[in-house]
């Protein structure tokens, strides 16, 4: 069976090494690539992967090698049989390697917790764009922390407790008061940490929750390349003249 191609995780990981090894000692039996040989086996996602060679430490040398392709400092070619993602990703973390460390390093505390790791691995993939510009891995994150339905009943009890309703803070849409006692106590929860600061050992608070509208959150996440703020939604729903009339 083929490997599965490489996604932007893995490659982000992988370009994160190539440019701590300073293109030097790119090769199999370096401790550091065998290292990422198995963080790439311990990522939440191709559990069933069954090939023995799936990102060896073989596999991983020669994507490692692939980069140096667009790498100018290169005396020679590279290996030239990779995928178009590579130079996307290149191209994207290159004069920005500050960001690609801080990605890399997350998705890595995110591995190093199994438990979590187990967790996410359940996350359905048909919920992740594959577009996200983090990775799937914080995406995963990301998506966990808004579904956790301990944080939600509290951050919802919270809000009764404060307002006695909940209310979208993007559009001020009160379930309850537009469908009546169906709507009542309904509301989602959108995880307002960037993706790329989402570690796997920190503590979510109350505070990192917001309530909205199922309309509104679609929005917050339609964009993975642009994640737009609650405020960032708000204002464009005033540029638009609209706010729904549902505080009562």
């Amino acid at each position: 069976m083929k490997n599965p191609n490489w996604n932007r995780d893995e490659l982000i990981l992988a370009l994160d090494l190539y440019f701590d090894l300073n293109n030097k000692n790119i090769d199999s039996i370096n401790p550091k690539i065998i290292e990422l040989s198995a963080i790439l086996n311990s990522l939440p996602y191709h559990q069933n992967v069954e090939n023995q060679t799936f990102r060896n430490a073989n596999g991983v040398a020669m994507k490692l090698g692939n980069f140096r392709r667009f790498d100018e400092t290169h005396i020679g070619k590279g290996l030239s049989r990779g995928g178009k993602l590579e130079e996307v990703i290149w191209l994207e973390f290159f004069n920005n390697r500050s960001r690609l460390k801080e990605i890399a390093s997350n998705i890595k505390s995110i591995v190093q917790n199994k438990p979590l790791t187990n967790l996410l691995s359940r996350v359905e993939e048909d919920d992740i764009s594959y577009e996200v510009k983090e990775g799937n891995t914080l995406y995963k994150l990301h998506k966990f922390y808004e579904r956790n339905q301990t944080l939600i009943k509290k951050k919802k009890q919270s809000l009764l407790d404060k307002y006695g309703a909940l209310i979208c803070e993007v559009c001020d849409f009160n379930f309850k008061a537009f469908y009546g006692s169906i709507g009542e106590g309904f509301i989602e929860c959108h995880h307002n940490r960037p993706l790329h600061t989402l570690k796997g050992t920190e503590k979510i608070t109350l505070g990192d929750l917001s309530p909205v509208c199922s309309n509104c959150h679609r929005m917050l996440h339609r964009n993975n390349f642009m994640q737009l703020t609650i405020n960032d939604l708000n204002s464009l729903v005033k540029e638009n003249g609209y706010l729904v009339k549902g505080k009562a």
